[in-house]
């Protein structure tokens, strides 16, 4: 691999990863006496009002929570992005401009005191990616890329007194000969409705602790909650299993055999859920489940996507349903052949949904939007029970999250 290639494949993994893990900007006060972040919005809204942005030591705290004292002091304070507000910040002497990428003039800032902090927040059209630069005196102080990608938090992701909360737990795996030296969490879903008498479904899901989160993005527990309450789906146990770490990381570091377990083709990641992960949950928690195939869904986004897909493919006799968002189809380890292979093999017992946006990934592995509509014209072509959503979202999980209810009841619907 020449210098140029393996540096793109690089970046195009990391970019992958670190479109996964985007999150929301956390919510202002105090927690256990320590002051939390301020979102641009709530910026936004202290701006607006005029007794608050008087106060100037109210808003230089303020502009601080949300940009940092050190960032903004070292001229490091990117662009702050909530919902569709942008804020943007600097210390000048001299009067400061936002503009983008064609010179257009966005907003002149609104100074806060008389020490040089100036401050601008901007309500931009969603689903908006550009560059910007901070300038005055004819000097560019900053200047970066943002982007605005905002959904709304679907209600069956927010807890409700009437609905019943599952048992959460986690254990770290070690023990895989599969991925041998390999660590990871796994996050263990119970319904409170269970039973063991082996007629519960299971769905597996990839990049698992981050999706079982119940502040987080997907906010998976919760919605499962929701829809088994509501019968929206069947009694289903989750099992969150995150990627492996290598030897030489520690727990929080981002998982170096993430690429390799889940982008590769073949039978090697299914057969570690199957023979390793989940007889580990089995022992551990004594639960039980259907045999039945069509009652296992695998679910995971970008490479968890592909991955999820690949081990129904591989094994449809384990698992009979797929949920893929943003699904890395493309040629990191040799996914982009799969909408030749669907069309050239016997359609297998499988129901697909997948999830993309014309605003996903696009890089020298290949185009995202373009593979996840191959994948669905294959789908279609073969008369698979499938499902395509395409909208307009980036990579990520933001537009996912939105959708997980609405995918979730198609997915496990009679």
């Amino acid at each position: 691999m020449s210098i140029t290639r393996g540096l793109a494949a690089a970046l195009s993994l990391f970019f992958s990863i670190a479109g996964m893990c985007l999150a929301q900007q956390p919510k202002a006060g105090k927690q256990g006496g320590t002051w939390v972040g301020v979102g641009a919005k709530e910026l936004a809204t202290a701006m607006q009002d005029t007794a608050k942005f008087s106060d100037v030591k109210v808003m230089t705290q303020l502009v601080y929570r949300c940009f940092g004292k050190q960032a903004l002091t070292q001229g490091k304070a990117g662009a702050k992005v909530e919902q569709t507000i942008v804020a943007w910040a600097v210390i000048s002497s001299a009067p400061a401009k936002v503009k983008d990428s064609r010179g257009v003039l966005i907003g002149d800032m609104q100074p806060i005191g008389s020490e040089g902090l100036q401050v601008l927040t901007h309500e931009m059209p969603n689903f908006a990616e550009f560059e910007y630069k901070v300038e005055a005196d004819g000097m560019t102080l900053l200047a970066g890329t943002t982007r605005v990608e905002h959904y709304a938090m679907p209600p069956e992701a927010m807890p409700a007194a009437d609905v019943p909360q599952g048992r959460v737990e986690t254990f770290t795996f070690t023990t895989s000969k599969i991925f041998p030296g390999t660590a990871r969490e796994v996050t263990v879903y119970t319904p409170s409705q269970y039973k063991p008498d082996g007629t519960a479904a299971l769905m597996v899901w990839q990049d698992g602790s981050r999706h079982a989160d119940p502040k987080g993005q997907m906010r998976a527990t919760l919605v499962a909650d929701t829809l088994i309450a509501k019968r929206d789906m069947p009694v289903t146990v989750g099992v969150f299993i995150d990627p492996g770490r290598k030897a030489n990381q520690k727990p929080g570091d981002k998982a170096g055999n993430r690429g390799f377990e889940y982008d590769s083709l073949g039978d090697a990641y299914v057969r570690f859920v199957g023979e390793e992960v989940l007889p580990e949950v089995q022992r551990r928690y004594g639960l039980k489940w259907s045999a039945n195939p069509a009652q296992h869904a695998i679910i995971g986004g970008s490479s968890g996507g592909i991955c999820a897909f690949t081990a129904a493919w591989e094994r449809p006799e384990q698992f009979g349903k797929v949920l893929s968002w943003v699904g890395s189809f493309v040629d990191l380890r040799g996914g982009h052949v799969y909408p030749a292979m669907i069309r050239q093999a016997e359609r297998k017992p499988i129901r697909i949904y997948l999830f993309d946006g014309r605003n996903d990934l696009d890089n020298p592995f290949g185009n995202w939007p373009i593979a996840n509509q191959n994948m669905a014209a294959s789908l279609k072509y073969m008369g698979y029970d499938y499902r395509f959503d395409f909208g307009e979202c980036y990579h990520g999980s933001k537009g996912m999250s939105a959708s997980l209810p609405e995918a979730l009841r198609w997915l496990w619907r009679q």
